[in-house]
């Protein structure tokens, strides 16, 4: 493998990196995951990417994981060592009972300071790898029970990263896909096959487009792009992102231009105008925040020991204490602050009323604070005993819920910083991390509209990298580091006379626009008619809502902040009674009464509305609006008209009444007539209150009656919850290592099975008998070849050799040998024959285990039987040898016939005596060589050899090649075969004259 030369860089130096670095992270199940991802990875070429696998180990277990995952990739496959810098083409491996970090391009370990059933090594690693990476940052997540990873996969989307995910229904265990799945926030849902072809698309297209300088006029095309951008998003949700920071927004918009493989900002907003969905996707990519319970624990602990005591200064017991949490997300922070707020109450021993109002514009974010439902991750944010206290463990084990103390506390509801109206009379607004990707325009809008939403001496709780900028005036500094600052009640100039009224409403673009205006994002001109009434609205339209008998709001014109706020209590509240600002509920809800009662229009002069720390004066008109409908309920609305009257107005209203009784005849008469009436009217007015309040109590008591049954089932409910969430986390625990160490031993039983079979087949094929013995000479195992052998059955395993009948012959010490062997490690060997004649070479040698231990002997029996045949062959072959070397070198004529005649043998003494060569004397019969007169004779002694008698030798004649008949002395010997028949017969040929010199030169030997 081509490895990238790297240069050395300084310590402080951030190391440059330029390929991927992806984050995988599995638990239970992880083990086949890893294999089907790898195994689907394209064969071809290097992919110029970095793995780091992070998976739920059990901390005493050696893993394996290394070395099984190498068996699936060509890439190198390491197990992570301390400081360890990352490669492409590599795979990182955490190794068990650590927590692991990316930093500057190099791994880092370290030790859990968590229990092992409650660590979350996935989020950890993600969040570190968002943090190092930013925009390039790539997580994935397998499968795995619980929902680890889902705080790490908030951390990488934040930081503009890709996030992948296996499909749940693939997945062996689905705990952890769907709980990323369930944050909204996960680019691919995919299958394990298809997640390496659809990574390597995205690394592409991501590194086919780097970060580079701008020319002047593509910022122009950029901007431009951006503003119909902002159009579509304001046309489709309704929030206006015009006034947030453009580099935020243009990352966002280029991270889901990689996703969907567009090039260029122009084609992706004709993408938006094609696919309405993509600009749900961008809307939510564009609210994702990190948020986490206790964020910040130094801040929060300021908090807690200096804050939370100070807003109840001053409160007399039974008092409301109202925060504001806005741009809360999914709610942990709100909790967490309620929390604190709890603590306080408990530790203090008072009553009091707490209200927190969490406000988010993310629909989605806002549920699930809503649910209160949160993953097993926030245990490393909260303590334990906050967690026990504050939290109870759902059935499934998989989860958190917040306590029912703490979530009656909070409210939650949707909200736009930017275009609603703000909560008021509020002691505390937390609003960290969400100023920072807004411009310097909004935010100082939003610091004065917090100044006034604020109680004087509240307090403003802003995030690490926020300030209050240019409105020191405003607040003064309580905690700079921890950005907590305290409202100011004297502000000096003019520059926030008019606080309550500097955020404009956002204009909204009608719907009514024709499709090919749409497209065009130009404006339409509209007709003269149409310009003068919409300026005549806005200059002269008042405040308007139409609603219907119970109150209800079914249509809102004009501002309506100085008239109507938020009240306490579920935030789907819509009904004008209860947002009625102090000085207003008391008269709508007589006039409305009265509207309802006579359906005729109904007015009000001169209420005294409080707002803030003054009042407006202000004229109440409810005009009757028939719908034409026939049900009784609908046949008439209500339109609720307050416009504003001058001082001027109101006085000359009184001076009217004065005059009136003045000129009036008998004024006194008149002054009693009004006083009567006035008391009449005071009397409907308080029994429409007293109605209005015995229905109230009614619902109160049912309410109350059906809250008391449900405190008691969630009590009960939540003793059982406690009593079996320890075990649950501990089983939980304990199932996902089992699970891990089950999958590699698997996996090794596996690849063991699979060389036992290999083994054995390698033994059958090569015929060898072997059996294993341990120290005490018991037979451990065998192969079906010892049973030729020896006298075995499978259930002789265990009984010892010496129990045992073999088929040998003549071996009677086997037993003292493998003693022997055992005693001295010294090997055996000895050939051996069986009873059916076969033979075995028996070797006896030590059995050693790869730590070099001797645990018994190993006997194997190799059949030798050809070769020994060999051997005895080769014996007789040598003992024929010598014969032959006997006849070669005799002077005399030794010749071998058939009984038919014909030359089988001639020996060199032959060819000297007769003439004939070997080869023309096998091609002979030996009556050829016979006179004729004689052959009668000699056909007479072949018979009687053939009869195996035994002839002296005697003498004859014999005819040579040239003609010559020579006296011979000849003797004849049968040839017999193993069965005791004569098959051949051999002769010595001597010449007379060789004989009779033979008997000369004995007697001349004897003279001497």
């Amino acid at each position: 493998m081509t490895r990238k030369k790297t240069t050395k860089t300084p310590a402080t130096q951030v190391p440059h990196i330029n390929f991927p670095i992806v984050g995988i992270g599995a638990s239970a199940g992880g083990l086949a995951a890893f294999e089907a991802f790898f195994s689907s990875m394209p064969s071809e070429g290097n992919p110029d990417i970095a793995f780091v696998l992070v998976q739920h180990l059990a901390p005493e277990h050696t893993s394996l994981l290394a070395d099984l995952i190498q068996k699936y990739t060509k890439m190198e496959v390491f197990e992570v060592k301390d400081g360890v810098v990352v490669r492409p083409n590599c795979v990182y491996i955490i190794p068990p009972g650590f927590d692991m970090a990316l930093l500057n391009g190099t791994l880092q370990l370290l030790e859990p300071t968590k229990s092992h059933g409650h660590r979350m090594a996935i989020d950890f690693f993600f969040s570190s790898l968002a943090q190092d990476q930013r925009e390039h940052s790539i997580g994935i997540i397998l499968t795995g029970t619980g929902s680890d990873g889902t705080q790490g996969l908030r951390a990488i989307k934040s930081e503009g990263g890709m996030v992948m995910v296996q499909e749940p229904t693939s997945a062996e265990y689905d705990g952890m896909p769907r709980s990323a799945v369930a944050t909204g926030l996960v680019d691919y849902e995919l299958p394990l096959s298809e997640m390496p072809s659809q990574l390597m698309n995205y690394v592409t297209h991501l590194l086919g487009n780097p970060n580079s300088s701008v020319l002047p006029e593509q910022e122009k095309e950029r901007e431009s792009a951006l503003k119909k951008i902002f159009i579509l998003l304001r046309t489709h949700t309704g929030h206006d992102f015009s006034q947030y920071k453009p580099s935020t927004i243009y990352r966002r918009v280029e991270r889901r231009m990689v996703v969907h493989k567009i090039e260029t900002i122009h084609k992706y907003v004709q993408f938006l105008q094609q696919k309405p969905v993509e600009i749900e996707e961008l809307f939510r990519d564009l609210l994702i925040g990190v948020t986490k319970f206790f964020r910040d624990p130094e801040t929060f602990a300021i908090l807690k020991e200096r804050i939370i005591p100070k807003l109840f200064e001053d409160k007399p017991a039974g008092s409301t204490i109202r925060v504001w949490s806005s741009g809360c997300s999914s709610g942990e922070e709100a909790y967490s602050i309620a929390i604190l707020l709890y603590e306080y109450l408990e530790e203090s021993k008072q009553h009091y009323t707490v209200q927190v109002f969490a406000t988010d514009i993310d629909a989605h974010a806002i549920a699930i604070a809503r649910a209160g439902v949160y993953p097993l991750s926030i245990a490393t944010s909260v303590s334990k005993q906050r967690l026990k206290q504050f939290f109870t463990l759902e059935p499934d084990g998989s989860t958190y819920r917040i306590h029912k103390s703490i979530r009656d506390l909070l409210i939650f509801s949707e909200h736009d910083l930017i275009k609603d109206p703000p909560f008021s009379k509020l002691d505390l607004i937390s609003c960290r991390n969400l100023m920072i990707y807004m411009s310097a325009e909004l935010q100082k809008k939003i610091i004065p509209m917090f100044h006034y939403a604020l109680n004087p001496n509240g307090i403003l709780f802003l995030g690490s990298s926020e300030s209050i900028g240019e409105s020191s005036d405003l607040f003064s500094t309580l905690d700079l580091k921890s950005k907590l600052y305290m409202r100011n009640d004297h502000i000096t100039g003019n520059k926030y006379k008019n606080s309550n009224t500097y955020l404009l409403p956002v204009k909204e673009i009608h719907s009514t626009f024709p499709e090919r205006a749409m497209k065009s994002l130009s404006p339409k001109k509209l007709p003269l008619r149409e310009l003068t009434e919409q300026a005549l609205l806005q200059q002269l339209a008042p405040f308007a809502a139409l609603i219907n008998e119970m109150g209800d709001i079914l249509y809102l014109h004009g501002r309506s902040g100085a008239y109507l706020e938020l009240p306490s209590g579920e935030s789907s509240t819509n009904n004008i009674l209860l947002m009625a600002r102090e000085g207003l509920r008391r008269d709508l809800t007589i006039a409305l009464h009265n509207a309802i009662a006579t359906k005729e229009i109904v007015r009000s002069l001169g209420l005294k509305i409080k707002m803030n720390a003054h009042f407006i004066i202000v004229n109440l008109t409810i005009r009757p609006v028939a719908t034409g409908l026939n049900t009784l309920e609908d046949a008439y609305l209500y339109l609720v008209i307050l416009e504003e009257a001058s001082l001027l107005d109101s006085e000359q209203a009184k001076q009217g009444v004065l005059r009136a009784f003045a000129e009036s005849d008998t004024p006194d008469a008149n002054a009693h007539l009004y006083i009567a009436a006035l008391k009449q009217e005071l009397l409907s007015k308080e029994e429409y209150i007293n109605i209005a309040k015995e229905k109230m109590e009614s619902a109160n008591e049912k309410l109350k009656s059906s809250n008391e049954q449900m405190q008691s089932v969630n009590e009960e409910l939540q003793s059982a919850n406690e009593e079996l969430e320890t075990s649950k986390e501990e089983l939980q625990s304990t199932n996902e290592e089992l699970s891990t160490v089950n999958a590699e031993l698997q996996t090794k039983v596996a690849d063991l099975s699979q060389a036992n079979n290999d083994m054995n087949n390698l033994l059958a094929g090569t015929g060898v008998g072997t059996v294993f013995v341990d120290h005490q000479l018991r037979i451990l195992r065998f192969t079906s070849e010892a049973r030729k052998i020896i006298n075995l059955i499978p259930g002789d395993e265990g009984r010892p050799v010496a129990h045992l009948v073999s088929n040998l012959v003549g071996y009677t010490h086997m037993v003292s040998d493998v003693q022997s062997v055992l005693n001295t490690l010294v090997p055996k060997e000895v050939d051996v024959q069986t009873t059916s004649g076969r033979w075995y070479a028996m070797r006896i040698f030590p059995y050693r285990t790869l730590d070099n231990v001797i645990e018994g002997a190993v006997l194997t029996f190799m059949d030798i039987t050809e070769i020994a045949q060999t051997r005895e062959e080769l014996v007789r072959a040598n003992e024929a040898l010598r014969l032959a070397v006997v006849v070669r070198d005799a002077n005399d004529a030794i010749t071998v016939q058939d009984l038919n005649g014909r030359i089988l043998a001639w020996n060199p003494g032959a060819v000297r005596m007769y003439g004939w060569s070997e080869a023309e004397a096998l091609a002979m019969n030996t009556g050829d060589r016979i006179p004729q007169e004689l052959r009668e004779e000699a056909l007479h002694k072949v018979h009687q050899l053939s009869l195996s008698e035994i002839l002296e030798p005697y003498h004859t004649q014999r005819i040579t090649k040239s003609g010559e008949v020579i006296e011979i002395w000849l003797t004849a010997t049968a040839l017999v075969n193993e069965f005791g028949k004569v098959y051949a017969i051999a002769t010595t040929e001597r010449t007379k004259k060789s004989v009779n010199d033979s008997k000369m030169g004995e007697g001349n030997v004897q003279t001497t």
